[in-house]
């Protein structure tokens, strides 16, 4: 019998500076991600205000981690040390696998209103998946499937399944599910899952319950055991983002963009870096 999730964890967005001076919203980072394991950050950057975004993230490198970037509104200019080049912009993602390392830059440069809404979310890589080769994945809104739900509630597959239908991003350590949920008011949004993974929600729009918890937007929830979650709309309709993924139960040895499991490995990456080694070929 399905069991639902009850509340684990609520969390408020807290404002920070990063990048070369870009002010966003921090759900969790440092301090809670042992909690969250095997995810280690999500920022929410939207703003219709350039002045917020547009210095941006130039060059900077990461190892030993999986950056997820997925845009509402706005395009993000992206190159990487892997050659890739382009923009991603409305409905877009960005799935980033670092591993052995990857040099990269973001530069938001939002829409013809001053409009830059997104998302990135961390999520850890294992010990045994750390110096992997780097690889680079570019989603474009329309290779997202939509499914609709009691023919209301509308959902975008990111990662995962849902009705028989499977996200476009497969072949992930972490067995990442990533949705994006949409429901009216008057509806109710349940979805199984996985009773060992991590299971969250981060609340993008309007408002609703869960777990006999009000949720609003910009609120994050963590649930605790069980095979369900269940997510109402009462008076308001509420969009939020659902992720989930399986715990590495590892030790995280972190400092800035990259994330090891050891002080001594974290140390050579960063030595590496500064001599001009970082980048791993053959």
């Amino acid at each position: 019998m399905p069991q639902d999730r009850p509340v684990q964890l609520t969390l408020k967005r807290q404002p920070v500076t990063e990048g070369a001076g870009v002010r966003l919203n921090r759900l969790f980072g440092h301090a809670e991600a042992p909690t969250l394991d095997p995810f280690l950050l999500l920022d929410d950057f939207r703003s219709d205000t350039p002045a917020d975004y547009l210095k941006g993230f130039p060059w900077h490198p990461h190892r030993g981690i999986e950056t997820i970037t997925y845009v509402l509104k706005g395009d993000v200019a992206h190159g990487d040390s892997l050659g890739n080049q382009g923009t991603i912009s409305s409905g877009d993602i960005q799935w980033m696998t670092a591993g052995s390392g990857i040099i990269h830059q973001e530069m938001p440069k939002g829409d013809d209103k001053g409009a830059m809404h997104g998302f990135q979310l961390w999520a850890n890589l294992p010990a045994a998946q750390k110096m992997v080769s780097p690889k680079y994945r570019d989603i474009t809104a329309d290779q997202v499937p939509e499914v609709m739900l009691d023919g209301k509630i509308r959902v975008k597959i990111i990662a995962g399944s849902m009705d028989g239908v499977n996200g476009p991003v497969d072949d992930i350590v972490i067995e990442p599910a990533f949705l994006d949920c949409d429901v009216p008011t008057g509806a109710v949004f349940t979805h199984d899952v996985d009773p060992g993974h991590t299971v969250f929600i981060y609340v993008i729009g309007g408002s609703g319950s869960t777990g006999g918890t009000p949720v609003e937007n910009g609120d994050l929830v963590l649930f605790g055991k069980g095979t369900r979650i269940t997510v109402s709309a009462a008076e308001k309709p509420v969009r939020f983002l659902l992720l989930s993924g399986r715990p590495l139960n590892e030790p995280v040895v972190w400092r800035g963009p990259i994330v090891m499991n050891t002080k001594e490995e974290l140390e050579t990456a960063f030595r590496e870096y500064r001599e001009g080694r970082f980048i791993k070929t053959g």
